[in-house]
């Protein structure tokens, strides 16, 4: 029960960190579903920067310092989807599929230069990461404590004050509901869709560090984040584009994503002689009956996916 928490809470820390990245690029009337690729991107910044800092650091400067390379390598990936989307009116949906095969490709061939590069015998597209994990958890007994945990739960009070409490906000998700009409009110929508794009390149990144982290002290670039930005995609859509409700639907999809990592420690369920394929199945089931459901009320922002034009009313 202890392992299922532990694991329930930092999944549900990764699909909610991502989660609300989608959010905010979607409330500015972008779809980013490149959050697949910024996480690779996100992982492989903070990767990098747990395989080249001193082992010595404090704990929280680790945390930081890593915290800020994911981010900045996954606002940078999220310009691309910006100039195409924004700029360019490319369709949203080929630029998000394009960014997230793209993003796996990419992070395999850098780790791979880095490692042949130190070492001609090491083909690998691994990065291992076993002394700088250690600044990002913290035992409790049996219970190991991510830091990660805490800063999703703040960046969840944060993202609810901001979007319902701040002129920011308020502005951002007009620009995804009507943006002529935002517009003729003097509200810069290509600004304001610039800034939901990098906000959710922020928590995507944040979040792709977050899950290379959550049990292993190595990682291969190769297997990407196997899916988890397209759940996080759905626990934005169950959770109706609302931070309260995202962290709710986090928590239930990471409760069965977590699962499929203690099944065993469960009599009745190892009993039960399932294979462990279909226990990793059970999120994306879950979030196909889901949505499935819950589509037809879908509350969405009305010119999500719908390129700005100027000149029209």
């Amino acid at each position: 029960m202890t392992l299922l928490i532990q694991y329930t809470l930092i999944f549900a820390a990764v699909l909610l960190l991502v989660a609300l990245g989608g959010c905010f690029a979607e409330h500015s009337g972008v779809i980013n579903l490149g959050l697949e690729g910024i996480m690779v991107l996100g992982a492989l910044g903070g990767a990098l920067a747990m395989k080249y800092l001193p082992v010595s650091l404090p704990a929280p400067v680790m945390i930081l310092l890593v915290s800020l390379c994911s981010i900045l390598f996954g606002m940078l990936y999220s310009v691309l989807l910006g100039v195409a989307a924004i700029h360019f009116k490319a369709d949203q949906t080929l630029i998000g599929t394009a960014m997230n095969i793209l993003s796996t490709a990419a992070a395999t061939v850098i780790v791979k230069s880095i490692n042949v590069a130190e070492n001609p015998d090491n083909i690998s597209s691994a990065i291992t990461y076993t002394g700088a994990r250690q600044a990002f958890t913290m035992r409790f007994g049996n219970f190991e404590f991510n830091w990660f945990v805490l800063i999703a739960v703040c960046a969840l009070v944060i993202s609810n004050f901001v979007l319902y409490r701040t002129k920011f906000g308020l502005r951002l998700m007009a620009c995804g509901e009507n943006p002529q009409a935002a517009d003729s009110v003097g509200i810069n929508v290509y600004k304001m869709r610039w800034a939901g794009v990098l906000i959710s390149g922020l928590l995507g990144g944040l979040g792709g560090i977050v899950y290379i982290t959550a049990g292993v002290s190595e990682w291969k670039f190769e297997v990407g984040v196997a899916g988890f930005g397209f759940l996080a995609l759905a626990v934005m859509i169950f959770g109706q584009w609302k931070p309260g409700r995202i962290g709710l639907a986090a928590l239930l999809f990471g409760f069965f994503r977590a699962l499929s990592n203690v099944y065993n420690g469960f009599p009745f369920l190892a009993a039960l002689n399932i294979p462990g394929t279909i226990y990793n199945m059970f999120p994306y089931i879950i979030s196909l009956v889901v949505l499935a459901f819950t589509s037809r009320n879908s509350a969405a922002p009305k010119a999500e996916g719908i390129p700005y034009d100027k000149g029209s009313r």
